[in-house]
């Protein structure tokens, strides 16, 4: 038994340590794909992807690093996005994980859970965004992405856990 829980750890941890790595990297490269396939790959909010992936393919903890740290690590980079963006991004992000797993003891179904907390978590996204620019923090617009494609890539994004979230945990 013993043997077992260490073989899963050590899967799970290494999964966790790729995702994390190929998560990064493509933060770190979204400037660069963006440039060489002439389309803004950043309207897909590419750190929401990195996301999802991480609650799908490993656990709460990683998802809550990779939260908190995507943003800062683009702005270490590559100083984009600027501070205050930065911490706004870490604050939804972080949101957004902890709202799913709070809806998930709730209301115990994924789609709505995933959805909801992504919902709630722009929302709280917004409302800070719009304060940061009033007290003059941030010098930009208020909606940067067009709203109709946050809503696709929210649906897409609650989809894919949808479909992925209860086979990954089916296998554990």
């Amino acid at each position: 038994m013993k043997a077992l829980s260490i073989q899963l750890f050590r899967r799970t941890a290494l999964s966790s340590f790729l995702l994390d790595i190929g998560a990064l990297s493509f933060i770190y490269l979204v400037p660069t794909i963006s440039h060489l396939i002439s389309l803004p790959v950043y309207l897909i909010e590419p750190m929401r992807l990195m996301l999802i992936f991480a609650l799908v393919h490993t656990n709460k903890t990683n998802a809550l690093i990779l939260a908190f740290t995507m943003p800062a690590f683009s702005f270490l980079i590559s100083s984009h996005p600027e501070f205050p963006k930065m911490i706004l991004m870490s604050i939804e992000l972080s949101l957004n994980v902890l709202l799913f797993f709070a809806f998930m003891k709730q209301i115990k179904l994924l789609f709505p859970s995933i959805l909801i907390s992504i919902l709630l978590s722009k929302i709280l996204y917004y409302i800070l965004k719009f304060s940061f620019i009033k007290m003059a923090y941030l010098n930009s617009e208020l909606i940067s992405t067009p709203v109709f494609i946050q809503i696709i890539t929210s649906l897409v994004f609650s989809s894919y856990l949808y479909f992925f979230y209860n086979k990954r945990n089916l296998k554990s």
